[in-house]
């Protein structure tokens, strides 16, 4: 009897085999993508001259903006000493980690020579916004491995090993400065990635100095909702508590405000754009796309209504936010709507070609872009990396640790 009970309770590991047979078949599924990319180049794809980004810049986009946490929580612990967030530092680090390593997999396969990524740091192109991207990029992509590499070196794989312990202590000591540098480099380049949409006086439809902000403020809303969200599904799954009610309150508020500031800014761009005023290049772009694609209700009810109304009001409203499951869906609803957005306008500039484009005046309302196969591949092979990587770190790395540790 004794022995049955005991089989009883062994712990079911066949959702845990299911998850990383999943992951492991998607990670072959992306690996015959990324291959046939770099053996037959973009021809494998359906970018084209007319919408040369597509679905890979829709992921670097939108996992750089929900890597945005590991900028957000390191400046509120380290330079604004908010020392109640220090418990979510460590795993905002470790997403944002695998959020610029996602997005640069991405690049990879979307510059269609990665043989050639080193060539913005030897020829400069001071004019360029994209070269200061990669430079950025390049730069705070170093920071997070500086900042990552004591988390690593603090797991049980070091233990007895004091050199390398030592060498983490050492590097644990920089974070502050990293933190700072890390901020400055987050602001200019998450700036500097809708600037590259806004600075385009040839597409009307994203010509408007509020990109850059808009990208900012998207960005630390997902970053945060993500970090929390991790959080979250984390302590259902091992049934403990990793952070405090109070704490998830914070994070929470933090996340709502980034998302009302941001719906501020968005409605007074939409308004400034699209109803108050009516500049013949903006509205012959948006009625195009009402024609041809589902930018309005895609816009309206998903990246407002059920992107940011919706997890406001549960974010906000302490009944509905000590609901976990609500807050969950909340925070789901957040990262659904930032990638929607990236998706909406890096597709809604490039689908509705410029008046002096060849053919448009001969009716060619919208350039059809869909995904090929290969695309969608690779797409899935870089999100299998993410989530093997995330699930391998939460179960061995020191991620999670309490205030005073």
């Amino acid at each position: 009897m004794a022995a049955g009970q005991v089989a009883m309770q062994k712990p079911n590991r066949w959702p845990m085999r299911l998850w990383y047979l999943t992951l492991g078949v998607m990670l072959l599924v992306g690996a015959y993508g990324m291959f046939q990319t770099l053996w037959l180049g973009l021809s494998v794809t359906n970018l084209t001259d007319q919408v040369p980004w597509g679905l890979w810049i829709t992921l670097d986009l939108s996992a750089i903006a929900l890597g945005a946490g590991a900028f957000t929580f390191s400046a509120v612990v380290y330079l604004f000493r908010l020392k109640r967030f220090e418990p979510v530092a460590r795993v905002a680090v470790f997403v944002g980690f695998l959020g610029y390593s996602s997005a640069m997999l991405a690049l990879a396969m979307d510059i269609g020579r990665p043989d050639r990524f080193y060539h913005p740091l030897i020829y400069w192109n001071v004019h360029s916004v994209l070269w200061e991207i990669t430079l950025c990029v390049i730069l705070y992509s170093t920071v997070l491995i500086i900042e990552f590499v004591p988390i690593v070196l603090e797991s049980r794989f070091f233990d007895g090993r004091y050199r390398a312990r030592a060498f983490g202590h050492m590097l644990h000591k920089l974070t502050p400065v990293m933190a700072a540098i890390g901020l400055g480099l987050s602001l200019l380049h998450q700036s500097s990635l809708g600037a590259t949409y806004g600075v385009l006086s040839g597409r009307e439809i994203w010509f408007k100095p509020s990109m850059p902000v808009l990208f900012i403020l998207s960005a630390i809303a997902g970053g945060v909702s993500l970090t929390l969200l991790v959080t979250l599904v984390v302590s259902k799954l091992s049934g403990r508590e990793l952070i405090d009610k109070f704490l998830r309150r914070d994070i929470a508020r933090l996340a709502a405000f980034a998302l009302l500031a941001y719906l501020y800014l968005k409605m007074w761009d939409w308004a400034a754009t699209s109803y108050y005023s009516h500049a013949p290049g903006t509205a012959d772009a948006l009625l195009r796309l009402q024609a041809t694609t589902p930018y309005t209700q895609s816009f309206w009810i998903i990246e407002v209504f059920l992107g940011i109304l919706v997890p406001v009001v549960i974010l906000l409203n302490r009944p509905l936010r000590r609901q976990t499951g609500l807050l969950i869906l909340a925070l789901v609803l957040v990262i659904v709507g930032v990638v929607v957005n990236r998706w909406n306008v890096t597709l809604s500039g490039l689908t509705v070609p410029p008046q002096w484009s060849p053919g448009v005046l001969g009716n060619v309302v919208a350039t059809p872009y869909f995904p090929s196969m290969i695309e969608v591949s690779v797409a899935l092979g870089i999100l299998a990396y993410a989530l093997l990587a995330l699930t391998l770190g939460l179960k061995y790395l020191p991620l999670f640790k309490k205030s005073g540790e």
